[in-house]
């Protein structure tokens, strides 16, 4: 029998069953959005969002249309995680806007419509930049094809099977309206993941409740998927992903332009939103640092994520913790070193060379400044020495020394496993900290470093052509080379690293990286430099066959 309207119940039911159906489709999602790299969290931060605020609407106990809509709407704001999340929570702001204006317990047709309009108009307003092409698209064309055809539809199954059908026709046409995926050949992945969670609203109208499952496996030649295997990088000219969520001070004194006219002159993909005394930013910035400080000026930083977007995975963000190397209690030490590292072999190495504390983490588990100021707080030490090992930690590991004022720390940016290691060669604790950090600092200036990992699609950076399957070799944080083998992406890498007056190649191999391939890298380097000294570490690490440090 066909829905006359909207209860609270069957709205629960289906927001509940929207979010577990994008919750066990997100790596499909995640697919869309990948870099030649290991990388995509368009569909992580859209399941975690939706789940955010799935969790605060389970708390309530009202059956209230508008109840719902409301915690549904406070809780994705809080939960939001990336543009794509923020947008999403906006959407569903705007629908509890309307929602909230019904006079009984329940929508009628003419009202869920007008919901959904509201969502995509609430949406566009919380972007400072509207892009045609993705999900804002998806959400205002499926809205208004719903309100044209309002007349005809007696049902909110009517409503949502044309709003459903719209999305994915919508979908199709994305590469079309914004070149860069029309370049790449793919979809919107912000308007793939939408769809899911309206696909999840429709079972729940049939009757097909959900239950979370494992995140399915990717599926190609999905025909509104269709270009999304060949998925290529784009450049990004702000790299670091802002978020935070602030209390505010005096919320009745505040407007929005507070914030945004700065921002956007320090960035995009500017999102600012409030909601009576909390504040959401959303930017896409090269100086995160900056944005948190001017947010501190109006109130008080209640949650921060700060992500490199080319890099990191965010399937894994929030696995975060941290090994203690010396387990039994030791009296106060001078020197405390905490490093982050990935791999059970450089977590090896890096004890042996006197690290006290390992976080793990690194290029696709970038650990939080929580698990930083967790590991500093278990740190029985007068002076502290951070090696974050990856650029896009550096940040995180910096926010302690605000967060600590009370401990003497330094945070040594290093920028790869190559260089912290190298670092704790120059460590020596009979000396002073200052005399550490400049011997330390000297070393990670004056060596080498370089990475091996494999390419998942085909795409040219920097002039590089990368092939899907093919290695590529990153040094200084960019891609070198890229060849069919590990051996002669190796050995092009060793021709730029190596001449007569480097003395020590250290060798991390990983998981991946056979005997006769750290044979054939170990030989290279010997036939470019016959006296350099040669250290070879089983690192255990999974996302990089080698890891390379030249002295």
């Amino acid at each position: 029998m066909a829905n006359k309207s909207v209860s609270g119940s069957l709205f629960k039911k289906m927001v509940t069953n929207g979010a577990i159906n994008l919750k066990n489709n997100h790596k499909e999602i995640d697919h869309l959005n990948v870099f030649p790299v290991p990388d995509g969290d368009t569909g992580t931060n859209m399941q975690m969002t939706m789940m955010a605020g799935i969790k605060e609407v389970n708390n309530l106990e009202s059956q209230s249309i508008i109840d719902i809509s409301k915690i549904l709407s406070r809780g994705l704001l809080m939960g939001a995680r990336g543009n794509s999340g923020v947008i999403l929570s906006q959407f569903f702001r705007g629908v509890y806007s309307e929602i909230a204006k019904i006079d009984n317990g329940s929508a009628t047709v003419q009202e869920f419509i007008q919901a959904l309009v509201g969502g995509y108009q609430m949406a566009y307003r919380a972007v400072m930049d509207p892009v045609e092409g993705t999900i804002l698209t998806v959400v205002r064309e499926s809205a208004e094809k719903v309100l044209r055809e309002q007349p005809n539809l007696n049902s909110v199954e009517e409503v949502l099977h044309m709003y459903l059908d719209q999305a994915k026709e919508t979908l199709i046409k994305t590469p079309e309206l914004l070149p860069v995926l029309k370049e790449a050949g793919v979809v919107d992945s912000g308007g793939a993941g939408f769809i899911k969670i309206i696909e999840g609203w429709m079972m729940a109208l049939n009757g097909q409740m959900l239950s979370e499952a494992e995140a399915q496996p990717v599926q190609q030649n999905v025909e509104h998927y269709h270009g999304a295997e060949n998925l290529g990088s784009v450049d990004i000219k702000y790299g670091y992903c802002t978020e935070f969520i602030v209390k505010l001070h005096n919320p009745e004194k505040f407007t929005e332009d507070f914030m945004k006219n700065p921002l956007m002159q320090m960035g995009d993909s500017l999102v600012v939103v409030t909601d009576d005394d909390l504040l959401k930013v959303h930017v896409h910035t090269n100086q995160p640092g900056v944005a948190l400080t001017l947010a501190q000026k109006y109130g008080d930083l209640q949650t921060i994520k700060i992500e490199n977007m080319r890099l990191q995975h965010s399937t894994i963000m929030n696995t975060e913790g941290h090994k203690e190397v010396k387990k039994t209690e030791k009296p106060k030490a001078k020197f405390g070193i905490i490093a982050v590292a990935s791999g059970e072999g450089i977590h090896e190495a890096f004890k042996e060379l006197g690290v006290d504390m390992i976080i793990d983490g690194g290029q696709t588990m970038n650990p939080s400044t929580e698990a930083f100021v967790k590991a500093v707080e278990e740190m029985n030490a007068d002076y502290i020495i951070i090696l974050p090992n990856n650029k896009n930690i550096i940040l995180s590991a910096e926010q302690t020394l605000d967060l600590c004022p009370d401990r003497s720390i330094r945070v040594l940016k290093t920028k790869s496993i190559a260089q912290g290691y190298s670092s704790m060669m120059a460590f020596d604790p009979t000396q002073e900290l200052d005399q550490n950090i400049e011997d330390m600092t000297d070393i990670v200036s004056n060596m080498r470093s370089a990475e091996i990992t494999y390419a998942v699609r085909d795409t040219e950076i920097n002039g590089v052509k990368i092939k899907n399957g093919d290695f590529i070799g990153i040094t200084k944080g960019e891609i070198l080379v890229s060849t069919s083998t590990r051996i002669e992406t190796a050995q092009k890498l060793l021709d730029d690293m190596i001449d007569e007056d480097r003395e020590i190649i250290t060798i991390f191999h990983g998981v991946d990286a056979t005997e006769e391939e750290i044979l054939a890298v170990v030989e290279h380097a010997k036939k470019l430099n016959p006296d350099i000294e040669v250290d070879l570490i089983n690192g255990k690490q999974e996302i990089y066959s080698f890891i390379i440090a030249v002295e």
